[in-house]
């Protein structure tokens, strides 16, 4: 029976320290958002503890019990970013009923049509970053090596051999981010008519 009371004890410990946990986290998950949001407003310097503070709403006491200092936020930052990237080309380059032709141009499609303006913001950012930033820079490299493997992939499968696979997949992510920049002024109808050609282009074998 004593052993029973300790166990119970032993539970709700743990129950509390996984709430606290979860709280902690929490809170640690609204500073990485209000970084990367100040990221994309203002690059790497705009990411200060005392503007996340004031946006947040707290004192700077609040970060500082999460994060030793600026930098743990900021390599926190990078690890974030990177795993959202990584989770989001394995979710796109899923082939579930489609072949890897129609895959490579739901892509292209969802680039295109679905363009976050936040997201651009912060890969831009952070590419700047990685320029004086070891640590950015292998975060960055980190990313392109997951979407050029990924892509690649779907090339392979389109029977291409593996260095065609890789050039064709940096063509394709070259045209991925700059199609967003050289059709802006471009009316809507035309713009989709561009795309769609150059989708046919880059998925064919």
């Amino acid at each position: 029976m004593p052993y029973h009371r300790d166990e119970q004890h032993a539970i709700r410990c743990r129950i509390t320290i996984e709430r606290a946990n979860m709280k902690v986290d929490e809170a640690m998950a609204r500073w990485v958002e209000a970084g990367l949001a100040e990221l994309a407003r203002g690059g790497i310097d705009a990411v200060r503890v005392e503007v996340l503070a004031a946006r947040l709403g707290v004192t700077k006491g609040g970060f500082y019990r999460r994060f030793r200092d600026r930098r743990a936020l900021l390599d926190r930052l990078l690890e974030t970013w990177v795993r959202g990237r990584e989770a989001a080309i394995e979710q796109q380059t899923e082939l579930g009923n489609n072949g890897a032709g129609e895959r490579l141009k739901a892509l292209i499609q969802l680039y295109s049509e679905r363009v976050s303006a936040q997201g651009i913001a912060i890969e831009l950012a952070i590419r700047q970053w990685a320029r004086s930033d070891p640590t950015a820079a292998a975060a960055a490299a980190k990313v392109d090596a997951a979407r050029l493997k990924r892509v690649a992939g779907l090339y392979r499968q389109l029977g291409l051999e593996a260095r065609q696979a890789e050039a064709r997949a940096i063509l394709f992510y070259a045209f991925i981010f700059g199609q967003s920049l050289i059709f802006l002024d471009e009316p809507p109808r035309r713009r989709a008519n561009l795309v769609a050609q150059c989708a046919t282009l880059l998925t064919s074998a």
